[in-house]
């Protein structure tokens, strides 16, 4: 499946570690994540050449070309609830997930959206079962996740 990521960049890096857990779990499953730069360490040099206006186009594309979103949201950032958005719009299946005590806005919690699945995870473990699960059930057709 070829899967956008979504992780905080501008709205703060501190969990850049978990970004890079997740992407690599989903290429070892044999997946093609389009945003894979999302977990770079120096993402923000990387896409410093780049216009806001090339930037906004590209991820709209590549949103539009997706077969799932799996967003990491421990980290509050105004883009990746722009994409979380424009994903459902999109009627593509969304994983939010994040870090077991952190505060995640009610917007995501407490979305009862067909199409969006909202999980707090304590473990790396936990996390990436909910990232398997998540996408066996977007795998099945006539499933929701």
């Amino acid at each position: 499946m070829k899967i956008y990521f979504c992780g905080a960049i501008l709205g703060g890096r501190q969990n850049a570690a978990v970004y890079q857990v997740i992407v690599a779990h989903l290429e070892r499953l044999g997946h093609q994540v389009l945003t894979k730069h999302v977990a770079w360490p120096d993402v923000v040099s990387a896409e410093s050449s780049v216009s806001p206006q090339q930037v906004f186009r590209r991820d709209m594309d590549w949103l539009t070309e997706c077969d799932a979103v799996v967003a990491e949201v421990t980290t509050p950032s105004l883009g990746v609830g722009y994409e979380i958005a424009e994903a459902l719009h999109l009627r593509k299946p969304v994983l939010c997930v994040y870090r077991q005590g952190a505060a995640v806005t009610k917007l995501l919690t407490g979305n009862t959206s067909p199409g969006i699945r909202v999980a707090e995870y304590g473990s790396e473990a936990e996390m990436l079962g909910l990232v398997d699960e998540f996408l066996a059930a977007v795998g099945q057709p006539g499933r929701r996740p």
